[in-house]
């Protein structure tokens, strides 16, 4: 209405023809405003969803979000960008409650038998080449359980030698000990028979 007043004011200092022109002007700006009017007063009518509504829709695309997931399994996954650490998002720890009085330490008492009882082979010292480590081959005699024929085997153990007095030839006893490298798990305990 105001603007009507205006143009009619401005209408009657001017030529006809240029305050038609600006007339047709604002009529065209107020069509091209009118369908963007429109629309605005569509949405003023709709009513404001209430908290619980917002919940429950924000529920809903958290589901259907959850639904596609399988299938993006099956395809590749997305490297993260490594982001430097200052521009990270940032994470409070959860402030856990502490207790007032400590529990006691509960220790289980040691056993008092003894443990197993250690293998033990007696073979002859096939090497002495290596530092403080011999190595020992074992023959044993054993009849087949099934066939009860004589089986003759042999076995090559790795033992250590701590003052290195064994020799080739050495008829030794050796106990099974602690791995102490990654072949050695017996320990030379008596030479028994040295070598002639």
């Amino acid at each position: 209405m105001a603007e009507e007043e205006k143009n009619e004011e401005t209408t009657e200092g001017q030529p006809v023809e240029e305050a038609a022109a600006e007339q047709a002007a604002p009529e065209a700006q107020a069509v091209e405003e009118a369908p963007a009017e429109e629309p605005a007063a569509e949405e003023a009518p709709a009513e404001e969803p209430t908290a619980e509504e917002q919940a429950t829709e924000a529920e809903a695309p958290a589901e259907e979000e959850a639904a596609p997931e399988p299938a993006a399994v099956s395809e590749k996954k997305k490297k993260r960008k490594h982001v430097p650490r200052a521009q990270r998002r940032q994470r409070s720890k959860p402030v856990r409650e502490r207790p007032a009085e400590r529990k006691p330490i509960s220790r289980t008492p040691k056993p008092e038998s003894e443990r197993g009882r250690r293998q033990e082979r007696r073979g002859v010292v096939v090497s002495s080449a290596m530092d403080k480590t011999i190595v020992v081959k074992v023959d044993t005699i054993k009849a087949h359980p099934r066939y009860k024929k004589v089986v003759r085997r042999s076995a090559k153990f790795h033992a250590h030698d701590e003052q290195n007095s064994a020799n080739v030839g050495d008829i030794v006893r050796i106990v099974e000990t602690r791995p102490l490298s990654k072949t050695k798990h017996w320990k030379l305990v008596q030479i028994v028979e040295a070598a002639k």
